[in-house]
């Protein structure tokens, strides 16, 4: 087995010391992501020897690589709110000769800043510590949202358009702000939070699948659309959804209506979403080109499915 070693520092592909000019490259953008970001990979790989399979992991979840072109594949992937100093990517060509290569980046990350706080004046329940029961019904939830990160990765990408904002109005709440309760940091805001009143209309980021419509302790009446390809979007707080668990919606459909359900001040959007179980700010989706990510065929199509997974009809 042939191994390369790669530090990303700067936004380029890497070479192989030793290796010659033949070797399999992989390069991640951006070169410092953020906490919570979604990094671009791409693998290019000499076609001398065909190449049969590829997979790939980064922080515990799985990477989904297309090929974009001869010789180069693309795949998303997640950097943990959490994490710090670096990360490594790591791929595993499968060639035509049997023959088996394992080329890998690392990720030097920034140091992880304090969150930018956002005072919140309000009654003291919201910053005291929650009661057992509802502990444990938080915990629930949250696994559930967790498996249905998991869920999206047994599924290719749905969507042939870039993704677009749930609302058009103010945002009045960025992923990563610390939330302040009446003096006192008591969390990281992990989405983005959209202005809007009750009865507003909340619209499906992309294609997907309606995976889950409840209502959460903190989160209310609640969305999520598993996208395929390991992205996941949410939406919190509504007063009102308007879809089903097992619909497909398109691109911009109306899903929802804004609202103030749920552990919050007052109505608005917070929009969030995840790769695989990993929290990540979904306006880096926004800047996701189709033609680099998504159901958009490309010359030819690599996926690595779980056992057992069902196909989701497109």
């Amino acid at each position: 087995m042939k191994t390369c070693i790669y530090t990303v520092v700067a936004l380029a592909t890497f070479g192989s010391i030793g290796l010659g000019a033949q070797s399999s490259r992989l390069s991640v953008a951006p070169a410092r992501p953020q906490p919570g970001a979604i990094v671009r990979l791409t693998l290019s790989a000499p076609q001398t020897d065909s190449i049969v399979s590829v997979r790939g992991a980064l922080a515990g979840e799985p990477l989904h690589f297309r090929r974009a072109a001869p010789g180069a594949w693309h795949a998303i992937g997640a950097v943990p709110v959490d994490a710090e100093g670096s990360l490594v990517a790591s791929v595993i060509l499968q060639r035509k000769s049997g023959k088996t290569e394992t080329v890998r980046a690392r990720l030097t990350l920034p140091e992880v800043p304090p969150p930018v706080a956002q005072p919140l004046a309000v009654d003291s329940s919201f910053s005291r510590p929650l009661d057992s029961a509802t502990a444990a019904r938080v915990a629930r939830e949250n696994l559930r949202a967790r498996a249905i990160g998991t869920a999206a990765h047994d599924s290719p990408p749905m969507w042939t358009s870039s993704f677009l904002r749930p609302r058009a109005s103010v945002v009045t709440s960025e992923f990563g702000s610390g939330r302040v309760f009446n003096g006192r940091v008591t969390s990281r805001h992990l989405g983005v939070d959209f202005r809007g009143a009750v009865g507003e209309p909340v619209r499906a980021a992309n294609r997907g699948v309606v995976a889950l419509v409840d209502n959460f302790f903190l989160a209310g009446n609640v969305i999520y659309i598993n996208h395929g390809g390991g992205v996941v979007t949410s939406y919190f707080h509504l007063s009102k959804p308007l879809v089903a668990v097992g619909d497909t919606v398109v691109r911009g459909q109306q899903i929802g209506l804004v609202g103030s359900t749920g552990r919050v001040t007052g109505p608005h959007l917070h929009w969030a979403a995840r790769y695989g179980t990993i929290t990540v700010n979904p306006l880096d989706l926004i800047s996701l080109d189709r033609k680099w990510y998504s159901a958009t065929p490309p010359a030819s199509i690599i996926e690595v499915r779980r056992p057992g997974a069902p196909p989701i009809a497109r």
